[in-house]
């Protein structure tokens, strides 16, 4: 495995992937890796023949009251987990070298990015997108692997691709998550025990829904009222948003059908958390907490 800190690096590597004509696949992450992060790489391996991960901490996503200088870090552990799943290329800039220069270009997401998360959020998808679109360039990759449970961020991205015509297949692989059903995320790791706890809401919320969609209820309100019921029957869980919208352009709806999305957010304690589920095709995870017919009250 090799690392690259500078884009000549990474580039050179690139160059002689593409002379061998090799197929390469793509998993850009903000590193402190976890089982849903190699779930992507393994997804990439079998869609590509030299597969690049990325770790960069995009400061450009986070607002200025955010968590970007206590997000969590542990690059060598990274390397080690990325060498052990055959990762081939790690692309690991600094700041100065990925935005060397104040940008006075960036990518505008438009009015996708006024709802759900963007609305808490401001400027943030700008910030995603635009690190996307710089990695996009240096990687030049054929396939590149997003998760489900950003949704919000993965529809931008197909958006990016096909709107600015950059020639790379985007793949959106399934949430994975705890056994107890929360969903992965290296934010988890700043929830104490009790927080920890509490942050099951969440899932407890997409699982009420799926049941409601499953027993006949299509009406959109109703839905969000089963979602937030589930999560505000936990104490100390605070909704930040409850919504049903499309899985393509992430419009709100008032009936749901087979590829409605329902989309939350909450925070517990000083944690923000995010997860979804497309109301016909939960993840395996979140089917395993149906089947165990959890507590959704």
């Amino acid at each position: 495995m090799r690392v690259a800190r500078t884009i000549a690096e990474a580039r050179e590597s690139i160059a002689q992937v593409r002379k061998e004509r090799r197929r390469i696949g793509f998993v850009p992450t903000m590193g402190y890796l976890h089982e849903g992060h190699l779930s992507l790489i393994r997804r990439c391996r079998g869609l590509s023949d030299f597969v690049v991960l990325s770790i960069y901490v995009n400061p450009l996503q986070f607002g200025p009251h955010e968590d970007f200088d206590t997000y969590p870090r542990d690059v060598e552990h990274d390397l080690a987990l990325a060498e052990d799943e055959g990762v081939d290329l790690v692309f690991l800039p600094s700041d100065a070298e990925l935005h060397p220069n104040e940008l006075t270009v960036s990518v505008r997401p438009g009015r996708l990015a006024d709802r759900l998360c963007g609305l808490g959020r401001p400027g943030h998808f700008e910030g995603v997108l635009t690190v996307v679109a710089k990695l996009f360039g240096i990687i030049t990759p054929d396939v590149s692997v997003f998760g489900q449970k950003d949704f919000q961020q993965s529809v931008l991205i197909n958006k990016l691709v096909t709107d600015l015509n950059i020639p790379v297949e985007i793949v959106v692989a399934p949430t994975v998550r705890e056994e107890d059903g929360l969903a992965m995320s290296s934010r988890n790791k700043n929830l104490p025990p009790a927080e920890r706890e509490r942050a099951l809401s969440l899932s407890r919320g997409l699982a009420s829904a799926v049941e409601a969609y499953r027993g006949g209820e299509r009406d959109a309100a109703r839905l969000r009222e089963a979602t937030a019921a589930a999560m505000e029957a936990t104490p100390g869980v605070r909704i930040e948003y409850a919504e049903l919208v499309s899985a393509d352009d992430l419009e709100p709806m008032s009936r749901a059908d087979d590829y409605s999305v329902v989309a939350i957010a909450a925070h517990v304690d000083g944690t923000r958390l995010i997860d979804n589920v497309t109301l016909s095709r939960p993840d395996p995870g979140l089917e395993r907490l149906l089947q165990k017919g959890a507590d959704l009250g």
